[in-house]
């Protein structure tokens, strides 16, 4: 699979992606303006110490940015190198995992979006099933347990070298106000691998709503369950709770 990763013509589009997201400089200050020349220079070196598993990733930077509530919120913020890597992983893992995702699974994912999130909500609602439990994971990128995220991808990635590469960017540590932190949980929001790994973990949680036969929607971290009656509501969210805490450790 790295050599997938690899390929010219997937390190290309994963380097056209980075540059749309655009974003600031990380740790080491390089901006995208000087990806294509750093890669075009350093490619063999990186990509052998890819290879031989010695790669080592910059730390992320915690940058906080301003939420609608006049609370903060914690980005990090890789390195655009490691945000070049971690897009081409995330594009050769991506139609591994895509197949087996929840039709009711709208966030971060080809052909699908919020528009067709409301959609399915509102049809569930025009069915009667006005109930609604609504749960947000506010702190879900910050609480992911590393273990469970790479005993999901074990069982799917095969590929010893690009597992090492992504338990790797888990494990990064945090700077914030040039301090370094040692990371024990949480996927960083601001990293181009983080939707998809979100949405491997949470797709636990939507074959678990499926096998319950419950009618659900879920953006991202965001999800809501539809039923007909109130007692349904309230039994449905407090076994929803104890799924999230027992199964997802969340």
């Amino acid at each position: 699979m790295i050599e997938q990763v690899l390929q010219p013509y997937n390190l290309q589009k994963a380097l056209k992606q980075v540059i749309v997201n655009k974003g600031s400089a990380g740790v080491d200050r390089m901006q995208i303006s000087q990806l294509t020349e750093h890669i075009r220079k350093r490619k063999d070196e990186l990509f052998q110490s890819i290879r031989a598993c010695n790669y080592l990733p910059q730390p992320i930077l915690g940058v906080e940015i301003p939420k609608g509530n006049g609370k903060t919120r914690l980005l990090g913020v890789p390195t655009v190198t490691d945000r070049l890597l971690q897009q081409a992983v995330s594009q050769v893992l991506m139609p591994k995992y895509e197949y087996e995702f929840s039709e009711n699974s709208y966030g971060f994912r080809p052909n699908k979006n919020a528009r067709q999130a409301v959609g399915k909500a509102l049809g569930y609602i025009h069915e009667g099933y006005t109930h609604i439990v609504d749960i947000d994971l506010k702190t879900f990128f910050d609480e992911v347990d590393h273990c469970l995220m790479l005993n999901l991808l074990y069982q799917k990635v095969k590929c010893p070298t690009t597992l090492r590469l992504i338990r790797k960017w888990l494990k990064a540590p945090i700077q914030i106000n040039g301090k370094l932190q040692r990371r024990n949980k949480g996927v960083p929001q601001g990293s181009p691998i983080s939707p998809l790994l979100s949405n491997i973990l949470l797709n636990e949680l939507d074959k678990e709503l499926t096998r319950r036969k419950l009618r659900f929607v879920r953006y991202a971290d965001d999800f809501s369950i539809y039923t007909k009656y109130k007692s349904q509501a309230t039994a449905t969210l407090k076994a929803i709770e104890q799924v999230l805490k027992t199964k997802l450790k969340l």
